[in-house]
């Protein structure tokens, strides 16, 4: 029956659905790699992982309920490793994504998922976003420093694609970057070639530190970052996903990955838009196709996994930084429009950005997590209204 309902239009949203993601979000992963010092072996693991959880799930959820159901990866949940490394372990970070997978699980089937929201104000999730993505938007810029003419031409390319290519913009700047590091011998693309995944199991390891300091904001940041705008662009869409069901079998998804590297598998937000839409099929009950495509490209990158890592490694570092740090501008300016679009939570949302880019480490516990405390304690004693004698 997909195929019967199949398109060409659908297929190419779901490949481009892909593709943006592998442009972007997935530049984030190589770059937490680098700061953990992740084995090659492991970083092929990591992006099989996430490909195929992403693949599976979206294809299922999208076949099952009949829409364009979009999972991916957590950008932001992976921005907060890449702060977290070197001084976290690999096996304690599989640790995590078992417990945060569990946790997305348990809040999908008991029904939880609208009241967490509920209670956290969004300016100050936003808050911590915002912190989190701070310091790839401010590398990006850094990196110029070690490839000028690159950077430029990528901000050149970026500032375009805003322009007038918006859906397609960070593909136009990651072939503009290509383009650059090849012309002026930057490149080595000796490495390149066609390689199968072998995904490499890692034993979790659990820690209480960790668990704060990690698990609960990446549950966090994928319910508030992810799932909920997710969730908008189907709903504007025209589509009404059961919330349970999806949240349920994502966080399933995470746990089935967590001990070969993948991190949380939620729901897409930006690449969603590409498949939700009449660019992707004038009818919206045959949209599912596109997710079910997008499905289908992810598996097939999940094979190719080595394939990826070596196109990565063919290109220079600050590529790289200037590539996810441009990537993510979008998503710092949401955060810091959501921080300032209540009155009430804007010094709370302020103190939670300040404390979670600061990088700071108390208790062995990090700055997400104390972000969030001390925003919700600015929140609870200035948010609220003081009553009168």
């Amino acid at each position: 029956m997909a195929l019967k309902h199949g398109s060409l239009t659908a297929w190419v949203a779901g490949f481009l659905a892909v593709l943006i993601s592998y442009a972007g979000p997935l530049v984030i992963f190589v770059q937490a790699a680098h700061a953990g010092h992740i084995p090659a072996a492991q970083l092929v693991s990591w992006i099989w992982a996430i490909s195929m959880g992403a693949g599976v799930s979206g294809l299922l959820l999208s076949w099952w309920f009949r829409m364009p159901i979009i999972t991916a990866w957590s950008a932001p949940g992976t921005a907060l490793l890449l702060s977290l490394f070197p001084a976290i372990s690999m096996p304690e970070v599989v640790g995590a994504y078992l417990m945060a997978g569990a946790l997305i699980a348990l809040i999908g089937v008991t029904g939880y998922f609208e009241k967490i929201l509920a209670f956290i104000p969004k300016g100050i999730a936003a808050g911590m976003m915002a912190g989190i993505l701070f310091q790839f938007g401010v590398n990006a810029f850094r990196s110029s420093v070690d490839a000028p003419l690159m950077v430029l031409a990528m901000l050149a390319a970026y500032l375009a694609g805003r322009r007038w290519w918006p859906r397609y913009g960070i593909v136009v700047v990651a072939l503009v970057g290509f383009a650059v590091a090849f012309a002026t011998g930057k490149t080595d693309l000796r490495v390149l070639g066609l390689e199968l995944a072998s995904p490499v199991f890692i034993a979790p390891q659990f820690s209480i530190g960790v668990f704060f300091s990690f698990t609960v904001p990446l549950v966090l940041v994928s319910l508030t970052g992810q799932f909920l705008p997710g969730m908008a662009v189907l709903q504007l869409a025209g589509y009404h996903p059961p919330s349970r069901a999806v949240v349920t079998g994502t966080g399933l998804a995470s746990m089935l990955t967590a001990c070969f590297g993948g991190i949380t598998i939620v729901l897409a937000a930006i690449t969603a838009a590409l498949c939700t839409g009449r660019d992707a099929h004038p009818e919206p009950g045959r949209r599912y196709i596109a997710g079910i495509a997008n499905g289908v490209f992810y598996l097939v990158g999940g094979c190719f996994a080595a394939s990826i890592v070596k196109l990565f490694t063919a290109f220079p570092a600050a590529l790289i930084a200037a590539l996810a740090g441009l990537a993510l501008i979008g998503a710092i300016v949401s955060n810091i429009r959501l921080m300032s679009d209540e009155s009430t939570y804007v010094e709370p949302s302020v103190i939670t950005f300040l404390a979670t880019a600061s990088g700071m480490s108390l208790f062995g516990l990090g700055a997400a997590f104390w972000g969030v405390v001390f925003g919700m304690a600015a929140y609870w004693l200035l948010g609220r209204p003081v009553k009168k004698q």
